[in-house]
């Protein structure tokens, strides 16, 4: 019989990696799928924003209001956002057919376009879980972990990082790397990050834009945003 050999505490530390982002992934889904479908919009608008066919959403596309958040998975912000804001909104707000919830990438660095281009090749209702797994595994695959907090930074490196995660969301290693090599959404991600530039100025991310009305970009707590949603919602 063939001698078996031990295993090695890299094996076993990757094996806990995974079993610990298949079960925030899986949190994560479920989470999400009380929100909303998480599928593309429909074509429309209002006064100071439009609405594609291409956009990723959630919500009742018929809401009084209209959110759209500009961000990118590499920013640390974003994340923050994402952790302590977005899932309230989602409850009091998106959920509850008021606000339909428009996610648009401003991509900061060539990775933020790498990651958007392995969230679209999911099915649609798996977009929403995947910006989430990037927005909470930051330190497994961006860069500005490794560069500013070197402690914190995984082994894997960028690219590795999102096959890693492409494969939690059960995406195979070389669908990823296609994935990410496809240069056909390149124009249309360039050109809704320029569109956005323009139409609201926007300076970092997230840049959150309710109802056409651009806010200052940073981050913005649960209660300020409510504020400014009721604002608009008082005004239909």
């Amino acid at each position: 019989m063939p001698e078996s050999r031990p295993v090695s505490m890299r094996q076993i530390s990757i094996l806990l990696g995974l079993l610990v982002l298949a079960l925030a992934c899986g949190i994560a889904w479920w989470f999400l799928g009380q929100q909303g479908d998480g599928g593309a919009a429909s074509a429309g608008g209002g006064p100071g924003y439009t609405l594609t066919a291409s956009d990723r959403a959630l919500g009742n596309p018929k809401a009084k209001v209209v959110l759209i958040e500009y961000a990118a998975p590499t920013c640390p912000v974003c994340a923050h956002f994402n952790s302590d804001t977005l899932p309230q909104i989602k409850t009091d707000y998106i959920d509850t057919g008021k606000v339909y919830y428009v996610f648009r990438l401003f991509p900061l660095r060539s990775d933020d376009g790498a990651a958007e281009k392995i969230a679209r090749c999911l099915p649609e209702d798996k977009y929403f879980p995947f910006i989430d797994l990037l927005f909470r595994n930051q330190p497994k695959w961006d860069v500005e972990y490794s560069q500013e907090n070197p402690a914190l930074a995984t082994p894997q490196g960028v690219h590795d990082g999102l096959v890693l995660l492409g494969r939690i969301a059960g995406m195979s290693a070389d669908k990823a790397d296609q994935c990410m090599k496809d240069t056909a959404l390149d124009s249309s991600i360039n050109q809704v990050a320029q569109d956005g530039g323009q139409k609201y100025n926007i300076t970092g991310t997230p840049t959150i834009v309710v109802d056409g009305v651009a806010q200052p970009s940073g981050f913005i707590a649960y209660d300020a945003l409510k504020k400014i949603i009721d604002t608009a919602l008082a005004k239909k």
